[in-house]
């Protein structure tokens, strides 16, 4: 692992927090951001900061071809990745690079080359307003989220300083 994507690891786990087992959070049980939903084998609340960072390497960062994107969307574009789903985060870039797009891209949640191509000229800002659209339409559907709405919020738009 580089140095920057440690860092961005680290900033995403400082956002995440510690454990936490709030039923109204759809991740449910989770410590540093790994949930007992997607990783039913761990004993979540013993898990290692160490293995947070290895699972967040290896399963998220990696996959998402983070390291292929500008540097001014790496983090923005991880922290998403962790708290909306790999799928979700490249939907919601790919709608951020369609603004105003002469050719748009598929919105498909595939982070391939010509999703990649495209992001090279998208801003941060454009990114994170589309991260926002994505929460205020997520509450609409499920009104119990709103309670982490300003979270979430305050989260997309401290992503522009990492």
């Amino acid at each position: 692992m580089d140095k920057q994507a440690d860092k961005i690891i680290d900033d995403v786990i400082t956002n995440e927090g510690g454990y936490n087992n709030d039923h109204e959070d759809l991740g449910g049980e989770t410590k540093y951001g790994i949930t007992k939903r997607f990783y039913p084998h761990l004993n979540i609340p013993f898990l290692t900061l160490a293995k947070a960072k290895e699972i967040y390497y290896d399963d998220y960062y990696k996959p998402a071809k983070v390291h292929k994107l500008p540097y001014k969307l790496r983090y923005p574009f991880f922290d998403c990745v962790i708290n909306t789903g790999q799928k979700r985060a490249v939907k919601i870039l790919q709608e951020a690079i369609n603004m105003g797009a002469v050719i748009p891209l598929e919105v498909d949640g595939i982070i391939g080359s010509k999703t990649i191509k495209a992001a090279q000229s998208l801003s941060g800002k454009r990114f994170v307003a589309y991260r926002i659209k994505f929460y205020c339409k997520l509450v609409e559907l499920k009104p119990a989220q709103e309670k982490f709405y300003y979270g979430w919020f305050q989260r997309a738009l401290e992503t522009l300083d990492g």
